[in-house]
């Protein structure tokens, strides 16, 4: 299940993310900010669209994002992500948040060049340390309206990224409601909900993650989830 509060370490691995034990699904929703879609050339999808990423992937605060050797295009993306509190099968909108255990950060690490040449995203998305997430998982209590929160990245100091929830296209009760008719959603498991527009390969000079550099994610109530990058 599911704790609340400061991250505990991961009896099986060197990771100490909030999410203990590690959830079974990590699922993840594409352009779901307009501003986004718009930088990457898309329009924003009329129904969400939805990809897996494994929980194998996952690391916690202050733990290194490892750039692998399969990719030259490391790209960031921060995210509101959603835990899963009761089950969720089939659930109307207007009852969706009701399954709502809290809210966290997670940062959608992305090897951009492995995204193209693929045809999809699992490689692009779901290598070893491309799931940062934390600080903790703040109850659902806590936040009122998690349409309503502030969400930035920095790179070294840089600010990239600066948006808001409230510019979610698909928002979170239709998020749960339309992965929920496909297949049970489980106490533990996370909805990483899109990222606004800053993403690094969008830029007129495309800036992707480099050894040495920090990336600082900070969403109102949630706190800042914090990793150093280094070489693989």
């Amino acid at each position: 299940m599911i704790a609340p509060g400061a991250p505990s370490a991961c009896e099986d691995a060197a990771v100490a993310t909030p999410l203990q034990p590690r959830p079974g699904k990590v699922l993840a929703i594409a352009r779901n900010y307009a501003d986004h879609a718009a930088e990457r050339g898309a329009a924003p999808p009329a129904r969400p669209m939805a990809f897996l990423k494994p929980a194998s992937c996952l690391i916690g605060p202050d733990e290194p994002i490892v750039l692998p050797a399969l990719s030259a295009q490391v790209d960031f993306e921060a995210e509101l992500a959603v835990v899963i509190g009761r089950p969720a099968r089939a659930v109307e909108e207007a009852r969706a948040l009701d399954h709502v255990a809290g809210y966290t950060i997670l940062n959608d690490v992305t090897a951009r060049d492995l995204q193209a040449a693929d045809g999809q995203w699992t490689r692009a998305k779901g290598m070893d340390t491309f799931g940062p997430v934390g600080p903790r998982v703040v109850p659902a209590a806590e936040v009122p309206d998690p349409h309503a929160l502030r969400i930035r990245l920095w790179l070294s100091g840089e600010l990239m990224q600066d948006g808001s929830t409230a510019d979610m296209v698909h928002r979170i009760p239709a998020l749960i409601a339309f992965l929920s008719e496909a297949f049970t959603l489980e106490p533990g498991d996370v909805i990483a909900t899109g990222t606004p527009a800053g993403v690094g390969d969008a830029r007129t000079t495309p800036r992707f993650l480099r050894a040495g550099d920090t990336v600082r994610i900070e969403i109102d109530r949630l706190g800042v989830l914090e990793n150093p990058v280094v070489a693989g």
